[in-house]
């Protein structure tokens, strides 16, 4: 479960303070599949981040299954999100000079997975790469980036699954392709999945959708609302 309360972050900008997020309060129950959606600067890839302690936030916690993270140390917010969070960026962060496979090996090493190759090489065959386990990122298209990001996510069977714009960079059909991966995967392991998206088609693939607007909860329900290409309520 994920439970955000009274989340705020404020950042310096010309001599006086910006606010990204403004008070946020949700909890996401284990397992569930969430949509964040909003227009270009409403705060939502900032509040994804915070969910993953790639950001502390200037208020308020982020608890993720009984822990708080805004108060681990950062040696301890590592550990922890190597063993709880997958997170998948828009832009692939793949390391460049490794293969597609070392790059899947990368997380499980690190956590001293035994059978590490193994579980890479197996992973890449659930996305569809088991022709491309030794090409680098360089060798392999956006939508193969991709699907190597998404097999590295779930490496290490995070119980919750971030995704921030995963489609952003792709074309409709190579985007669609990604997502039905995400969604095969996270049924597979039973995992709480959180994606940000500007994606009417995408968003509404989820049971709920959260929309932010000036940093703040405008609505959340389920997906029987019809949402836009820009993430607003219709």
């Amino acid at each position: 479960m994920i439970a955000v309360q009274g989340l705020s972050m404020r950042l310096a900008a010309g001599g006086r303070a910006v606010t990204i997020l403004d008070q946020i309060d949700l909890v996401i129950p284990s397992k569930q599949m969430v949509a964040i959606v909003g227009p270009s600067g409403s705060g939502k890839s900032t509040l994804l981040g915070l969910m993953a302690g790639l950001d502390r936030p200037t208020s308020g916690s982020v608890v993720l299954d009984g822990v708080d993270i805004t108060t681990l140390s950062e040696s301890a917010l590592a550990r922890y999100r190597r063993q709880t969070i997958g997170y998948i960026f828009q832009s692939f962060h793949l390391i460049p000079t490794l293969t597609a496979l070392e790059n899947v090996m990368v997380p499980l090493e690190l956590a001293g997975a035994s059978s590490a190759k193994t579980r890479a090489i197996d992973l890449l065959h659930a996305v569809d790469l088991q022709d491309r386990l030794h090409h680098y990122p360089v060798q392999l298209s956006g939508g193969e980036q991709q699907r190597v990001a998404v097999a590295r996510a779930f490496a290490c069977r995070p119980p919750i699954l971030l995704a921030d714009e995963p489609t952003g960079n792709l074309d409709s059909a190579t985007g669609q392709h990604v997502i039905d991966l995400i969604l095969d995967l996270h049924r597979d392991y039973g995992t709480t999945l959180v994606l940000v998206t500007h994606e009417r088609d995408v968003a509404s693939l989820m049971q709920r959708v959260i929309t932010l607007r000036d940093g703040r909860i405008a609505s959340d329900g389920d997906t029987n609302a019809t949402v836009t290409a820009e993430g607003s309520p219709l």
